[in-house]
C-alpha cells in the first residue's frame, strides 16, 4: 500500500522524483575505488541466483527499498565484478584466437565500453524513458506519492539480465567454440541455440525487474499468462 501525503508534501515528491538524485551518485562512485566498501559475498551470491532463482533475488530488491528507500543499489560491486569478468572472458578469447597485446588491449577497452557500458546505458534509458511514460500507475489522487522508476534501478536491472547472457554467450560459448567454429548443421544449431536462449533469458530477466515494482502497470499480457 501506498504512502499517503499532503498535497504540498505530494507535489515535492513528485518534483524531486523527476530530477535526478544527485546525492546517490557520488557515493557509488566513490565506493568503486574503495573495495573495502563493497559487498563482494552478497554480489556474487546475485550472480549465481540470477542463473539459478533469479525471483530470489528481487524479493531481495524489495528488502532493500524497505531498508534504504530506494529501489537502485548503492553498492557498485555488482557493475565492477561483471567488468572484471567480462575483461577476464575478452582476454581469454584474445589468447585463444592469437590477437597482438596492442589489439587485446582494445579489444577488451571496447567490449567494455561498448557492449556492456553504452549498451547498458541506451537500453537502461529507454526502459527508463517508457515505463514512466507509459507502464506506470498514475496517482489516484493528490495526496498518494507519485513514485517513478530511478534510472540507475533501470541499469541494475540491465546488469542482473546481462549477466547470465555474459555466463552463456562468453563463457560457455568460449568453451565450446572448438565445436563451433567447424562447419556444419551442429555448429549453427549450437550457435543459434545459445544466442536464443541468452536473449530470451534476457528479456525474461528484464521483465522480472520491472514486474516486482508496485506502480508498473506491465503490459497488456504477462509472462505468467502465456506460461500458463
Amino acid at each position: 500500500m501506498l504512502p499517503t501525503a499532503s498535497k504540498g508534501r505530494s507535489s515535492s515528491a513528485s518534483s524531486s522524483s523527476s530530477r535526478p538524485n544527485n546525492p546517490m551518485w557520488l557515493p557509488y562512485f566513490r565506493r568503486i575505488i574503495k573495495w573495502q566498501q563493497m559487498d563482494i559475498e552478497y554480489t556474487f551470491w546475485q550472480m549465481l541466483h540470477l542463473c539459478t532463482s533469479p525471483k530470489v533475488v528481487y524479493q531481495h530488491t524489495k528488502y532493500h527499498k524497505q531498508t534504504k528507500n530506494q529501489w537502485a543499489r548503492d553498492d557498485p560491486a555488482f557493475v565492477v565484478i561483471c567488468s572484471l569478468l567480462l575483461a577476464v572472458a575478452t582476454l581469454a578469447y584474445c589468447a585463444a584466437y592469437d590477437h597482438s597485446a596492442a589489439h587485446t588491449l582494445l579489444v577488451i577497452f571496447s567490449v567494455l565500453l561498448f557492449h556492456f557500458l553504452l549498451t547498458g546505458v541506451f537500453l537502461a534509458t529507454f526502459c527508463w524513458f517508457l515505463t514512466n511514460a507509459y507502464l506506470r500507475e498514475e496517482a489516484p489522487n493528490s495526496y498518494v506519492v507519485e513514485q517513478r522508476v530511478e534510472w540507475m534501478y533501470a541499469f541494475d536491472v540491465h546488469c542482473n539480465s546481462f549477466f547470465p547472457l555474459f555466463v552463456l554467450l562468453y563463457v560457455i560459448h568460449y568453451f565450446l567454440s572448438p565445436l563451433l567454429v567447424a562447419h556444419g548443421f551442429i555448429p549453427v544449431l549450437l550457435s543459434n541455440l545459445l544466442f536464443m536462449v541468452g536473449a530470451s533469458y534476457y528479456h525474461y530477466l528484464n521483465f522480472l525487474g520491472y514486474d516486482v515494482l508496485p506502480f508498473w502497470r506491465g503490459p497488456p499480457f504477462s509472462c505468467t499468462q502465456l506460461a500458463s
